[in-house]
């Protein structure tokens, strides 16, 4: 049996110590000495407290998943807080680490809590397409009240110590030691005589939340917006409503354990747990040892303070890292820092941060129109319009003035890193930091890597990410990168759809029932359409060169109609509104530009859509993987679900083609290569090798 439970007498109050590491699961061996010890402690008359903690940086960090799927060993969880929760002698949980999961499952089934300030504790189990399976949906409820359990459970994030005490989780925020805290509040209840206090038999707080329908209404729908297209979230709901209205713990149980076995065998919880473990595979580079060297990055300076360089200098500020921000006149300069300024403004209104906060946050940001004052920096990133040779010629001015070790990076989106670094007279320092819009929210940032970059810059630049509370995944140097290289195919059907026959709306309408954040027509609305026109315009592009999936966009244009920025574009948007309304003008465009092409229009089902729209995406995907761009299909997976909305309970791209059968994709792709032709619709390579082979995505993830 793996783990153990060390027992040890101190005068009259047992200490019990778990000893699994380096986090305490609750494996086979952990469980027998709750058992084992609960007992010992109950059958020696000289015992009269029992004090629970555990070993190293953790109390419980959750369950074993090393043991998911196989036979159980030893007593069950229930098995082991039933005879925790029913021991007549009281135990109090020295919660010194993390608890999660169930470790903070079992900290519940004991009568009291201590707790150490630097402890976290939280019920992530929502964010892996579960719920708390060991009493967690009744135990808090009866505790700390169902508004916040649901609050928390549905959050699934952790909170520290000095909070969990606040809300009533803890009994008492230990005073230096926590187990020395945790035996004096044993003694405590020992020489007052105090009887055991069981969570599941108080019944006082959840009979004030009973019939409090609007309550649970209110979470239903504010975990579909958050959290759209999950499961989990409606049977956490069910659970604790049963433990408010039942009125009856065991009841109660029952219904959480149905509600667990209905999230076990759904598919998402498969899906959840892939970008779990994803989120953790995509900081391994093979050719980059983990004890590489890093680079300390105090400071840095951002050229740009506009929409994207304004929301990098945010990230940089919002983790205390000082910022010099360089703009090319005092006029744009002023106008970016106010916009930030303005962020965090509203963030104070909204009860987010305080003005203190702001003030600090700012008191970093030092605004520049002169590139000598970034030499002092220890990165320097570029943020600044789309042109390669603009790029260049200010990477030749990031060189002129950088101090010797410092990193110098771009943003850009697409744009080839080798042609920047090859303007320096240091490559090795040179990478791609490509942020998403807004980048102070956005969780993704993909790392591009030149030929020629260094494994320290590397490894520095994937540590800056997990600093900016960022997930970095790495990619290689070639158009467009991993995230837009993709998504080209995706857009261009799109475009072709409707022509052939469908409306903008119903697009939309497909792809968001499919769980994307929106359609690809709003998405041209909100980025704005004027950009690629404009561009087209000034190439000098003739109307008939103009490709004919963009050719309603400019259409549209023509029409003074450029997106959410001036209330229209494929979408009416109300004064002041985001969300867009359908117009018939733009359908009786869209069938008019369909006749001038001599496409002649047809049905199509939405499963059409879908298939179009997405499987280009695989088809890319594995060609990417293919080229060695992405390391592995789960980068690719963790670069659309954070970057581009792709739905989490798929498990990303790649991993939701797995689940189809890339048999079965390859199937389609051929089709559509013979009624539609274009490269496109040519199979990866790859595809076609997996295919033949009976191998998934997931066999080449090493």
């Amino acid at each position: 049996m793996k783990g153990t439970v060390h027992y040890e007498l101190r005068g009259d109050i047992a200490l019990m110590t778990i000893d699994n590491p380096p986090v305490n699961p609750l494996s086979s061996g952990v469980r027998q000495g709750l058992s084992d010890g609960v007992n010992t402690a109950l059958a020696d008359a000289n015992v009269k407290a029992i004090v629970l903690t555990g070993a190293g940086r953790a109390f419980i960090a959750g369950a074993d998943i090393s043991e998911f799927g196989g036979k159980a060993e030893g007593p069950s969880l229930h098995d082991c807080l039933t005879t925790m929760e029913n021991s007549p002698k009281p135990i109090i949980a020295a919660i010194n680490g993390t608890a999660f999961g169930g470790g903070l499952e079992v900290a519940l089934c004991c009568h009291y809590r201590v707790i150490a300030a630097s402890a976290p504790v939280g019920l992530p189990e929502v964010k892996l397409g579960l719920l708390p399976g060991a009493g967690g949906t009744q135990r808090l409820p009866r505790l700390i009240g169902a508004q916040k359990a649901l609050d928390f459970i549905l959050s699934g994030d952790p909170i520290p110590g000095p909070q969990a005490t606040e809300m009533g989780i803890a009994d008492a925020l230990a005073d230096g030691d926590v187990i020395e805290s945790a035996m004096a509040f044993a003694a405590d209840i020992i020489a007052k005589g105090s009887p055991v206090r069981r969570i599941r038999d108080e019944e006082d707080i959840v009979a004030k939340d009973r019939g409090n329908a609007e309550m649970f209404d209110a979470a239903r729908k504010n975990a579909a917006r958050k959290m759209r297209k999950r499961f989990a979230p409606e049977m956490i709901v069910q659970c604790i409503e049963a433990a408010v209205n039942l009125g009856d713990f065991d009841a109660g149980m029952a219904v959480e354990q149905e509600c667990f076995g209905k999230c076990l065998k759904h598919p998402q919880r498969e899906s959840l747990i892939h970008m779990f473990f994803s989120e953790r595979e995509v900081s391994k580079i093979p050719d980059v040892p983990k004890d590489t060297a890093t680079q300390k990055i105090d400071t840095a300076a951002v050229i740009g303070c506009g929409t994207m360089g304004g929301g990098i200098t945010m990230s940089f500020l919002n983790v205390g890292i000082p910022v010099t921000t360089l703009e090319m006149n005092q006029e744009a300069l002023d106008r970016g820092i106010g916009v930030i300024k303005r962020n965090y403004d509203i963030q104070v209104q909204r009860g987010r941060m305080t003005a203190e906060d702001v003030d600090k946050r700012m008191g970093l940001l030092t605004g520049t129109t002169n590139f000598e004052d970034l030499g002092s920096a220890d990165l320097i990133l570029e943020a600044i319009y789309e042109n390669i040779d603009v790029k260049v010629d200010t990477f030749k001015k990031m060189d002129a003035v950088a101090k010797p070790g410092a990193i110098l990076a771009s943003n850009t989106s697409a744009l080839d890193i080798d042609k920047m670094a090859e303007a320096t007279s240091r490559p090795e320092s040179v990478i791609g930091l490509h942020f998403f819009s807004p980048a102070n929210i956005m969780k993704l940032l993909e790392i591009v890597r030149g030929g020629k970059t260094s494994k320290e810059v590397i490894a520095s630049s994937m540590k800056l990410g997990r600093q900016l509370n960022k997930i970095a995944v790495l990619s290689g140097n070639a158009p467009g990168f991993i995230g837009n290289r993709m998504l080209a195919g995706y857009t261009r059907q799109a475009g072709e759809i409707i022509l052939q026959g469908a409306t903008p709306y119903q697009v939309d309408n497909a792809l968001l029932q499919f769980g994307m954040p929106m359609g690809p027509f709003q998405m041209n609305d909100l980025v704005g359409l004027d950009l690629g026109w404009r561009a087209r315009k000034l190439s000098g592009m003739k109307p008939e060169d103009v490709p004919i999936t963009a050719r309603i966009a400019d259409k549209l244009c023509e029409m003074d109609r450029y997106g959410q920025k001036n209330n229209r574009g494929y979408y009416i948007y109300p004064e002041g509104s985001r969300a867009g309304q359908a117009d018939p003008e733009v359908v009786a465009l869209v069938e008019e530009t369909s006749a001038e092409l001599g496409i002649e229009r047809r049905s199509i089902e939405d499963e059409e859509v879908l298939k179009r729209c997405l499987y280009p995406l695989i088809n890319e995907g594995a060609r990417i993987l293919e080229d060695g761009i992405a390391i592995r299909p789960c980068d690719i997976d963790i670069v659309y679900i954070n970057g581009y909305g792709f739905p989490e309970v798929t498990g990303g791209p790649m991993f939701w083609a797995d689940q189809i059968g890339l048999d079965k994709i390859l199937a389609d792709i051929k089709g559509f290569q013979e009624e539609y032709g274009g490269a496109i619709w040519e199979p990866a390579p790859l595809l076609e090798r997996l295919v033949a082979e009976g191998k998934s995505f997931a066999s080449l993830q090493g």
